[in-house]
């Protein structure tokens, strides 16, 4: 039995001129992809009332939390800079009700650049909200001007994290994001960081919770590096082990 995977959408507006302005939901098609070649069954989750996380994560085996607008910095205390990009509340508070929703029910969760920022906010740590104006000892091009499906910049690995079992000590990954972690939440332990010092993984300190977040997009690299693939296939097999009493 493949185990379904839920994967939260979000809501486009500015897709075409004919189109523009008419709400499409939809996930970036990566993450579907990548889930399918892992054997899993992607379930996007429609952007909805946090009152109904219970019921959308009790019809689901695993959480895949993916990319897109900042997090808002109100809900770790600090009003918008000015350099702040697009942010969304209903997904922020919809997303963080998935994903306390999740660790209830003990469902394995993989975060996704914003999707490790959101679980970083969850759990009570902040963000750098822009790394050009807030971060003084950046020294590496997190928004890469590389072609996307390519590694931009090196990260190292804690050798006995997760993480590292499918990259080894050091790798190349790709990179856009302008925000990141600045305090770590309490429930996360740090498991790969940029050269410039930034967290670019963690993962649950307790093993039950079983979260992986990474701050790339191995979603876009599928194609060009097995080993990005290779993450969503463990994620799919973390989500095996932990329903196989089940089956």
């Amino acid at each position: 039995m493949k185990p379904i995977i839920g994967i939260p959408g979000n809501i486009l507006t500015q897709q075409s001129p004919s189109f523009d302005g008419l709400p499409i939901t939809y996930t970036p098609h990566g993450f579907v992809e990548a889930t399918i070649t892992a054997y899993g069954l992607p379930n996007m989750i429609p952007l909805g009332d946090p009152k109904d996380a219970k019921a959308y994560i009790s019809h689901i085996d695993g959480l895949l939390l993916a990319g897109g607008q900042d997090v808002s910095p109100l809900l770790y205390g600090e009003e918008p800079i000015p350099a702040l990009g697009t942010t969304s509340p209903l997904r922020d508070t919809f997303e963080i009700a998935l994903t306390k929703e999740a660790v209830k029910q003990q469902k394995p969760i993989l975060g996704v650049c914003r999707g490790l920022q959101l679980l970083n906010v969850a759990y009570g740590g902040t963000l750098y909200q822009d790394l050009a104006t807030s971060y003084s000892d950046l020294t590496v091009q997190h928004i890469q001007h590389t072609q996307y499906d390519n590694g931009a910049h090196t990260i190292t690995l804690d050798p006995d994290s997760r993480l590292a079992k499918v990259f080894g000590p050091a790798y190349v990954v790709n990179s856009y994001h302008h925000q990141a972690i600045k305090e770590l939440a309490e429930p996360f332990e740090a498991v790969a960081w940029s050269k410039d010092k930034l967290i670019e993984g963690f993962e649950a300190k307790d093993p039950s919770a079983n979260i992986v977040a990474v701050q790339w997009h191995p979603e876009l690299m599928i194609h060009t590096d097995e080993k990005m693939q290779q993450l969503f296939t463990d994620f799919v097999s973390r989500v095996k082990k932990s329903i196989a009493p089940a089956l």
